[in-house]
């Protein structure tokens, strides 16, 4: 006896699901044991200063939440391929918990944007601080990528004062050559402006995780029923 129509649709909807998972999942350990262990920003890990900061605790949840995501993966995998209960029963439990984590953090993160902001700003003026203390060039080359990507320069947007022109980019027009805008007033309207989307990012992936956790109960009730039908089928024969 096999599944029904609606037991095997939920059974390839899983392995679907769960190849998908698996591959975020190596991307986020793959990228942040680059990040952890690349020339470039492994400096960053030993600078106690830096221990706390929002990099190094960003590079640290990657590599955790990759590496659960692996461990849910391999329970979800073998249990909808080989059609065993036990090991979806053990899926279920981590996609509940999971799902709330996800919807939980996203809900934190958008509340408590301002602070999350202001943590990032503070981690932006510690590497700042450390790169006119020691002129770091693995820590210059991080403020360069920083300026870059959100077009400012240093602490005080002023290329004449500023203390770390070198990490700032090209002025565009003649009047940024006097004013540019400055990175914590950047950073924080940044992340201000963008929070919607973070938590619409973390939502959207407890949505899809309870949508899963969905089809695990339909498998494992089809299952259920089955292996009831197989046994009674059995005792009315012997």
């Amino acid at each position: 006896m096999a599944l029904d129509g609606c037991g095997l649709l939920c059974k390839y909807i899983l392995i679907i699901f769960n190849i998908i998972f698996a591959l975020l999942g190596f991307i986020f350990l793959g990228v942040g044991m680059w990040l952890r262990l690349s020339p470039n920003t492994r400096a960053i890990f030993e600078v106690e200063e830096l221990n706390s900061s929002a990099f190094v605790i960003a590079v640290t949840v990657l590599i955790a939440l990759g590496a659960v995501m692996l461990i849910v993966v391999s329970f979800g995998d073998y249990g909808a391929c080989n059609q065993k209960i036990c090991a979806l029963q053990v899926f279920s439990v981590l996609l509940s918990i999971l799902a709330l984590a996800e919807i939980l953090i996203g809900v934190l993160a958008y509340s408590n944007r301002d602070e999350v902001g202001l943590r990032i700003v503070e981690f932006y003026g510690s590497m700042y601080a450390l790169y006119m203390k020691d002129g770091d060039p693995v820590i210059g080359a991080t403020l360069t990528f920083i300026h870059s990507t959100l077009h400012c320069c240093g602490v005080t947007g002023i290329p004449v004062l500023e203390m770390a022109v070198k990490t700032c980019p090209k002025p565009d027009g003649f009047f940024e050559k006097i004013v540019m805008p400055n990175c914590p007033n950047i950073i924080a309207s940044v992340f201000d402006s963008k929070a919607h989307l973070v938590m619409g990012v973390f939502v959207g992936t407890g949505a899809l995780l309870i949508t899963a956790l969905i089809c695990t109960i339909i498998l494992m009730t089809q299952l259920k029923k089955v292996r009831q039908e197989v046994t009674a089928y059995y005792s009315n024969v012997y």
